[in-house]
């Protein structure tokens, strides 16, 4: 947290800046109110980054664009509808919305926009305090009619108005709640968390495409654990991912199984962390946090107690992934996501049999193959997967990984084991055999596949040899 007045010099800094020094200048002038609202004034007295601006005016989005036009050079309106106007300004993007005051009506499950005529009016309406304070400009003066100065120092998320009425108004408040626990650090005030857990169903006439574009929101942050923890203390979670609560299992006295849902959430911490230190400055990878976070919500419905108490969890792998792959199509998540998070699931314990024996090469380049393009994805998963507190035991698992990364990145420089083609491609094949296109060529290339993937590059020749030899068999 900065200074008051260090905040208010570094919001003194950008209201002078020169593109919104313009800004203000241009709706001044065609009597037009402006102010800078929400994150950017939060983030100021934060010691955050301020990045995109966002400003609210008393000009509709007609009046918003004549004021642009002769400044900016390029505007555009694709959230015209919502009283949003989008512009370039000095080589700056910024989005300037009209004063609202819209709410849900309790049934539909989009907001009915409604424009208002007053600064304070468009603060109230908004989620949170902390987000409801603005800089009117030109004339730099901090309006707070929320308390949400109080908040921000306190570390706390209170709504502008009764937390009943906030969340009538746009149930997915609660779950930005949790994201903003987590993007900020913040305690929610008992009041938000009692409303959250009272109205956790009201989140069911949200689209789903909203619901899923928050969630995602959620696991990009720096430290999601403590806004998944909320959604599911609160309901919420039973309602967006149920899966995640259903991790809950019942822990007997003799502690037969570690605790899945704690476990889940560690790993998740534990790929953020891997993550960041492999790709350093990189946009957060949700792929690989859905599967991290999701990597065992096939337990549940796996759990068997066998003798001496002991509870297995037999396939929970595939189970997991095809459950993974339901919950991500009903959240509506593009179909890359969605393959791609199965598939890591599916994958997730193939490694473990690494340490029980030696792998050959053949079975290194099947894991290489059975990975493709998410190979990093699943070296992260893995590593992170490994919770134990038996020190002896982690570092075994460690040193094992170590040493598959090792042999990958050797058969990878001495045969190219990235690629894993065969040897002869389609049209060689076709040639080879004097076939056209059809299913005896798909036969022929995973013959050869399996080939290399047994024994190594082979050589054109070699393979041509082999390959004649099958052709001949069948």
């Amino acid at each position: 947290m900065e200074s008051v007045a260090s905040a208010v010099q570094r919001l003194a800094t950008l209201a002078e800046s020169r593109h919104v020094s313009r800004l203000a200048s241009a709706f001044a002038d065609a009597g037009h109110e402006l102010a800078l609202v929400g994150g950017p004034v939060r983030d100021a007295f934060l010691g955050r980054p301020v990045n995109d601006l966002d400003f609210t005016t008393s000009a509709t989005p007609d009046q918003t664009l004549e004021v642009l036009k002769p400044i900016a050079e390029a505007h555009w309106d694709i959230g015209r509808a919502f009283g949003t106007i989008g512009a370039r300004v000095e080589g700056h993007q910024v989005e300037i919305t009209t004063y609202r005051t819209d709410a849900y009506d309790g049934e539909t499950r989009k907001p009915v926009v409604e424009f208002g005529d007053t600064l304070e009016g468009d603060l109230v309406r908004r989620d949170f305090t902390v987000n409801a304070m603005a800089l009117r400009l030109p004339e730099q003066k901090l309006v707070d009619p929320s308390g949400g100065m109080e908040d921000l120092m306190a570390g706390r998320l209170m709504t502008p108005a009764t937390p009943e009425v906030s969340f009538g108004d746009d149930p997915l408040r609660m779950m930005r709640a949790a994201r903003f626990t987590s993007q900020l650090g913040f305690t929610v005030a008992d009041p938000v968390r009692r409303a959250m857990t009272a109205m956790a169903d009201r989140l069911s006439i949200v689209s789903v495409e909203r619901i899923s574009d928050e969630l995602g929101k959620l696991l990009k942050t720096d430290a999601p654990r403590a806004g998944i923890e909320l959604l599911v203390t609160t309901g919420l979670a039973a309602v967006v991912l149920p899966e995640i609560p259903a991790l809950r299992l019942e822990i007997d006295e003799h502690h037969h199984h570690k605790d899945v849902y704690q476990h889940s959430l560690t790993v998740l911490d534990q790929a953020i962390s891997l993550e960041k230190e492999r790709h350093p400055g990189e946009a957060p990878d949700l792929i690989l946090r859905l599967a991290a976070l999701l990597h065992d919500i096939g337990k549940p419905a796996t759990k068997r107690t066998e003798g001496l108490g002991v509870v297995t969890f037999h396939h929970h792998d595939v189970v997991g992934a095809k459950l993974a792959s339901k919950r991500l199509r009903a959240l509506r998540f593009d179909k890359e996501t969605i393959a791609s998070v199965s598939r890591l699931i599916e994958l997730h314990l193939r490694f473990f049999g690494y340490t029980e024996g030696a792998w050959t090469d053949s079975a290194v380049r099947r894991y290489v193959r059975d990975a493709g393009n998410l190979a990093d994805r699943l070296h992260i998963l893995t590593r992170a997967d490994v919770t134990t507190r038996n020190r002896r035991k982690a570092d075994q698992l460690s040193f094992a990984y170590d040493d598959l990364e090792e042999r990958i990145a050797k058969l990878a420089e001495e045969e190219g084991v990235a690629a894993l083609r065969p040897d002869l491609d389609g049209e060689q094949i076709m040639r080879v055999l004097d076939l056209k296109p059809g299913r005896e060529v798909g036969a022929a290339y995973r013959f050869l596949l399996e080939l290399r993937l047994e024994e190594g590059p082979l050589g054109e020749e070699e393979a041509t040899r082999r390959l004649l030899e099958w052709s001949a068999a069948r």
